[in-house]
This record gives structure tokens, sequence and C-alpha cells, in this order.
């Protein structure tokens, strides 16, 4: 699958990294990073929420970091699987970060010949947030709740369809969920970015849809698309009318929010590690950030630490196990 790439530098403007608080680490070390521009590899189409995040975050870091360039890269393809072999062969020297996905897990769960594994090829710096994804249609369907939804595929098997980013991607995981918890038969139509789930809707090719909250909530707000349901366990607080999975259909199973992190390549120094990670958790602390989130849906949760990200990995990787093994997503294209 052809690899889209784009870059976006961000240099930074100010505060100097001693105001990080970063201790005194292999002095040399610490003096020096970052010398050289870092490089922050997206794996979702340009335009997309998640990227428009990414690359507005992109800015608060650059300028947190006092001396960095920071340069965002999409590289496009698989469902995040060519960003993340990549990555993982990438130099472990705190350059080459990628903002690693829920995603990521469930394509090793899938699919376990990719050329990577989340937990043991990659440096896990922290945990960023948690967004949920929305079940949309177009708003020119005749579906106005998720029940009219459900009787119109129960009633025509195999005539629906729903599209998604990507073989894997989170809107995948949902949909495949969906039709396992409600017994229904459809037929799921990937395509190569987020970006191209609305347009799918829109043109008739698709039926419904659940893309990220940070892509449906701009195209709901503008009237392109309805929401039927949201996969958070509660309902979110800009869309109190529109009811969750879990509440529709009873079972904690569908509560299906993605999440995204930072990641190095496996074996970075735990100094520069160090480094990042207060970083990091300064940039999403910043007021900006976080009203950047709060817009596109996104509930903005840090680890405590790096080994408290990894341990999260841990439970997360056996989470989706589960979840691709009942849905038999192994088999699904």
């Amino acid at each position: 699958m052809q690899t889209t790439r784009r870059q976006f530098h961000f240099r930074a403007l100010g505060l100097a990294a001693a105001s990080l608080g970063i201790p005194a680490i292999g002095r040399a070390q610490a003096a020096a990073y970052p010398s050289r521009p870092i490089r922050l590899i997206v794996p979702y189409a340009a335009g997309g929420g998640p990227d428009v995040m990414t690359r507005k975050m992109a800015l608060t870091l650059a300028d947190t970091l006092g001396k960095a360039t920071v340069v965002v890269e999409n590289i496009v393809g698989a469902g995040g699987i060519l960003a993340a072999q990549e990555v993982a062969r990438m130099a472990p020297d705190g350059y080459n970060l990628i903002t690693g996905a829920s995603t990521h897990v469930v394509q090793k769960a899938m699919q376990p010949s990719v050329k990577f594994d989340p937990l043991k090829d990659f440096t896990h710096i922290t945990l960023t947030s948690f967004s949920p994804l929305m079940l949309v249609v177009s708003a020119a369907s005749p579906f106005r709740t998720i029940d009219d939804l459900v009787a119109a595929i129960r009633k025509e098997p195999g005539k629906f369809n729903y599209a998604s980013g990507g073989v894997g991607s989170g809107a995948h995981l949902c949909g495949a969920s969906f039709a396992v918890e409600a017994k229904l038969d459809v037929v799921h139509v990937p395509y190569k970015g987020s970006v191209e789930i609305v347009p799918s809707l829109l043109s008739g090719a698709t039926h419904f849809a659940f893309p990220v909250a940070s892509t449906a909530i701009p195209q709901v707000q503008s009237g392109k698309v309805r929401a039927l349901a949201v996969t958070s366990a509660k309902r979110m607080p800009a869309f109190p009318n529109v009811p969750t999975l879990v509440e529709t259909f009873k079972t904690d199973d569908l509560a299906l929010d993605a999440w995204g992190g930072v990641w190095g390549p496996a074996g970075m120094a735990p100094e520069v590690v160090d480094v990042l990670f207060k970083a990091f958790t300064r940039v999403y602390n910043t007021p900006s950030v976080r009203a950047d989130a709060d817009a596109a849906g996104a509930v903005i949760q840090l680890s405590q630490s790096p080994a408290e990200f990894r341990r999260f990995m841990e439970v997360e990787t056996r989470k989706f196990a589960k979840i691709v093994k009942d849905a038999n997503l192994t088999t699904i294209g």
C-alpha cells in the first residue's frame, strides 16, 4: 500500500528547557537534547481530526522544548501499520516519535505477522487522550435513531455497509463490535484514511460509519451527517441527546473509546524519555491544547509516568486481543 507523507515544521519561540525542571541526568546528553529537529510521525491522513489536533499541539511542544524544531510528518497507509513499522526501525535517540494509538494494538492482534510489536518495539512515553467515536449517517439518510438503523439492517441482511479509515482502525473495530453485539449482517468498506469516511456517506457509497469524535463533530455541527450514538461509557456533554451504545445494548463491551499516546523506538535513554515526558505533560496541561481537545470531543488523560503508560499498554493489549477474537476480526477485511 502506498505511503503518503506530508510534513509541517514548528520552530520553538521561547522557554528554555531548564524551565521544565529537567534533572541532572547524564548532563551532557540532557544539555544537548534536543539539538536537531524532532520528527513526530502521525499515522493519519492530513486534514483529519487527529492530524489537526497534533499539528496544533506541536506548536506548543516546540515552544516548550525551547530550542527545538518539531517536524510533523504524515505517514499514511494500512491502518497505521506503515507508520509504526517505519518508526520501530528508527534510531532510539529521541528524535523519532510517533502518535501511537489503540489502532496499533488492534492491528497487531488482527495480524500477528505485521513487522512491529506495540509492546516490544517501542518506548512508551505518555498516554495523552481518549476520544469516543460516533455512529453517524448522512443527513439525507432516513435513519434518525439507532433503532431505525438496526431495524433496517435486520430487514435486509447483507445490504448495508459501513466505512472506516482502514482495516484495524477504530472505526473498523467499532463497526465490527456493533455488528456482533446487535447480530447484524453488514459489509465493511475500508478506505485509506478517516478523511474519506464522511465523503463516502455523503455520496451514498456507504450507509453508516464510526469516525472518531474529532473528525465527526465538525461534520455533525455543519449538518452534513447525523449522529445516532457514541461509543463513550457516558453521553458526551456537547451532545446530551445522543445515546451511547452502552445504554442502547445494555453492555459495557461497547464502551470503545480510542486512545492516543506518544511512543519512540525501543531502547531510548531514560534521561531523554524523562525530558520528553515532562515536556508532553506540560504541553497537554496548556489551556489552549486542552481547549482544542474539548472542542474535538477528546478527553486529556496523561500518564503519571512512562512506567504507568507501559502497564496501561499491557492491559489494553489483552483487552483488544479478546475483542478481536470475539468479533473474528482476523477474517474481516
